[in-house]
């Protein structure tokens, strides 16, 4: 589950401010920071094409990366970068410093296997709804893994998989924010199959037959004939 460290390459930059910036992506750069770990802000520069190819790699987003400045190498996470409105061309990029002796909170992707095979779909067709996509978890960066596998093969219609059912590697704990037991994904009956079903009931409950003694004219019919008698 764990992720080797992946290298990204940067130099220092002293220029700062808009005017320093559009310079630097017009010559083909990212204008970028590292921060944390009570360490002075360092401001950096990245080729944009291998920095957009990074993006596109999942695990770039939840990695811990090495970034080279120069000759040094420090530890880090990605944790922002602003895109051009309308072009293809990262703008901006932030990494923060990871110190192994803390833990970290990041948001790690999830991934799905078995949904095909689950009764759910298998056996009544339904639908599964992700409702998430990824979890934001809290671990020290030796413990942190490349995504949270979920295995749906059980799954089975109208029922839901929370956060506290997933299985989590050790020393990885999920971040709620004060929420309860979020849903993860849920298993739903297409539209119209619900729609069958809703009328199917509706129609059983107008076939049954009324209760002994509820008949208005057997009533009558009964007490015709103890008159009579």
């Amino acid at each position: 589950m764990q992720r080797s460290v992946t290298e990204v390459i940067a130099e220092s930059r002293e220029l700062s401010g808009s005017s320093a910036s559009k310079k630097l992506r017009r010559s083909g750069k990212v204008p970028g920071i590292v921060y944390g770990s009570d360490e002075k802000p360092i401001l950096i520069q990245l080729d944009h094409n291998q920095i957009s190819l990074a993006l596109d790699v999942e695990s770039f987003h939840s990695s811990i990366l090495e970034l080279k400045i120069g000759k040094s190498k420090e530890k880090v996470l990605l944790r922002d970068y602003q895109m051009h409105p309308f072009k293809r061309q990262v703008n901006h990029i932030d990494f923060q410093r990871v110190d192994e002796k803390k833990r970290i909170h990041t948001n790690v992707p999830l991934h799905f296997i078995g949904e095909e095979n689950s009764p759910a779909v298998k056996m009544a067709g339904g639908l599964i709804s992700h409702i998430l996509n990824d979890v934001e978890i809290s671990c020290l960066p030796k413990d942190l893994p490349s995504f949270i596998e979920i295995d749906l093969s059980d799954l089975e219609i109208g029922n839901s998989l929370h956060i506290s059912q997933l299985s989590f590697p050790g020393g990885v704990e999920p971040v709620l924010h004060g929420q309860d037991d979020p849903v993860v994904v849920t298993a739903i009956k297409p539209k119209g199959v619900a729609a069958e079903d809703e009328q199917a009931s509706d129609t059983e409950e107008t076939d049954s037959p009324p209760a002994e003694g509820t008949d208005g004219n057997a009533t009558g019919t009964g007490e015709s004939e103890a008159s009579s008698g």
